[in-house]
C-alpha cells in the first residue's frame, strides 16, 4: 500500500475508531436517537459495506485510460479503476486545466471496502483544481473511490485580511483559488462509499437537481475558511445519510435560494469543524431582500459530536424544517440549533449522559 493509501485509511480507521467507542446512537423508551447504521454497511463506508462494484465495462489504470474511457462509455455502463491505484491528474489540470467528464448514467467506480481495500485514489495537488468530476447528465453514480483535493487548509488570515473589520473584498478573496470535488446540475446523483477531502470550496457540490443521495461517504478536510462544505446546495434537493463527517467548515450547506433543502439522517460529526455543522442560508446571506432559507429541510437521527453548534438555519424556510431524534452529546437545549420561524424542534437527546426533550 501506498504512503497516502496507508494515512486514509489511518485517519478513516481512527475515525471509525472514535465512533465505536463513543456509541453514534441510544434508545430511550425504546426510541432511537442519533445515528444508526443500516443493513447496507457501516456509517462511513469502507469495509463490511454490501453495494461495492468488483468491475466494469472499462477497467483503466492511468490518467490517459480515464480519459479514454469515458469519452467512449455509455449510460448503464461502468468504469472501474482497481485498488491499487493512484491517479495524479496535478499537470494535466495545471497545462490543460482538465476536468473529468462523467456522462449521464455512468458509474465510476472503485471497490474501497473489499478486503479492507482503501480504494483507488485520484487526486490533484493543483491549487488551481476548479472541479475534479463535471457530471453531465442525469442519474449518474460515483462510487468505492478515494478523491483528494489540493486544500485541507483553513486559510484563517486569507479570510481576515479579505473580511476583517471594515473590509468586505470579495474579489480579493477569490484571487485565491477554490476547489470542488464533484459537480453536478442534473437530476439523481449518487456517491457512495466514498472517502472525499481537501477541497476548499466543497467536496460534493450540487448546483440544480432533485433526487440526490449522497450516503455512506467519509467527507471531510474541506474546510477553507468562508467556503469549506462538505456538501453543498444551491437550488438542489437531496437524501444525505450514512455519512462520517470531520474537520469541514460546514458538513452540510446551502444557499437558501427557493429549490434548495435537503433530508440529513443517520450521519455523524466525528468531533472537529470550524464553524456549525449543517446550515442553510437565509436571504441575509443573499442580499436579495428575503428571509427565505430554503424550501424544506429535515434533521434527524444524527449524531453530533462537535463542540460547535450543530445546527443553524438563517432565516425562514418556504415550507418547514424540523429537527428531531438527534442525539446532541455536547449541548443542552437551547443550544444545539439556532434558528427562526418555520423551524420546529424536537423530541431530542441532550448530553453525555442523554437526556430527552421536547
Amino acid at each position: 500500500m501506498k504512503l497516502y493509501g496507508f494515512l486514509a485509511a489511518l485517519l478513516l480507521a481512527t475515525a471509525l475508531s472514535d465512533a465505536e467507542e463513543q456509541p453514534s446512537f441510544i434508545e430511550l423508551d425504546g426510541v432511537v436517537y442519533g445515528a444508526k447504521a443500516d443493513a447496507r454497511g457501516p456509517i462511513g463506508g469502507g469495509t463490511g459495506y454490501l453495494n461495492t462494484v468488483a468491475s466494469g465495462d472499462f477497467i483503466v489504470t492511468t490518467l490517459e485510460e480515464l480519459i479514454a474511457a469515458l469519452a467512449e462509455v455509455e449510460a448503464g455502463q461502468t468504469v472501474f479503476i482497481p485498488d491499487d491505484v493512484e491517479i495524479d491528474m496535478t499537470t494535466f489540470v495545471y497545462i490543460e486545466q482538465l476536468v473529468l467528464e462523467l456522462p449521464g448514467g455512468v458509474a465510476l467506480a472503485g471497490n474501497r471496502g473489499v478486503e479492507d481495500s482503501p480504494g483507488a485514489l485520484l487526486f490533484s495537488d493543483a491549487l488551481d483544481t476548479r472541479i475534479m468530476i463535471r457530471v453531465m447528465g442525469p442519474n449518474a453514480r460515483v462510487a468505492g473511490l478515494r478523491l483528494r483535493g489540493p486544500n485541507t487548509k483553513r486559510y484563517l488570515d486569507h479570510h481576515r485580511r479579505a473580511f476583517g473589520p471594515g473590509g468586505d473584498r470579495h474579489d480579493y478573496y477569490y484571487k485565491f483559488p477554490t476547489q470542488r470535488g464533484i459537480v453536478t446540475e442534473y437530476d439523481g446523483l449518487e456517491v457512495d462509499n466514498c472517502d472525499i477531502s481537501g477541497f476548499g470550496h466543497a467536496a460534493i457540490s450540487l448546483t440544480k437537481g432533485e433526487g440526490h443521495h449522497i450516503h455512506h461517504n467519509f467527507i471531510h478536510h474541506c474546510q477553507y475558511n468562508g467556503l469549506g462544505y462538505g456538501i453543498s446546495h444551491n437550488t438542489a434537493s437531496s437524501i444525505i445519510e450514512y455519512n462520517l463527517f470531520d474537520w469541514n467548515r460546514h458538513s452540510i450547506a446551502g444557499t437558501g435560494r427557493p429549490g434548495c433543502g435537503y433530508i440529513a439522517r443517520h450521519n455523524i460529526e466525528v468531533g472537529t469543524s470550524l464553524s456549525h455543522c449543517f446550515d442553510m442560508h437565509g436571504g441575509r446571506d443573499r442580499k436579495d431582500g428575503t428571509e427565505v432559507a430554503g424550501t424544506a429541510i429535515a434533521i434527524h437521527n444524527n449524531t453530533f459530536r462537535a463542540p460547535k453548534t450543530p445546527v443553524v438555519i438563517r432565516g425562514v424556510p418556504q415550507d418547514i424544517c424540523e429537527v428531531y431524534r438527534n442525539w446532541f452529546p455536547k449541548h443542552d437545549p437551547g443550544q444545539a440549533v439556532q434558528a427562526a420561524d418555520r423551524t420546529k424542534v424536537h423530541d431530542n437527546a441532550y448530553g453525555p449522559a442523554p437526556q430527552r426533550a421536547e
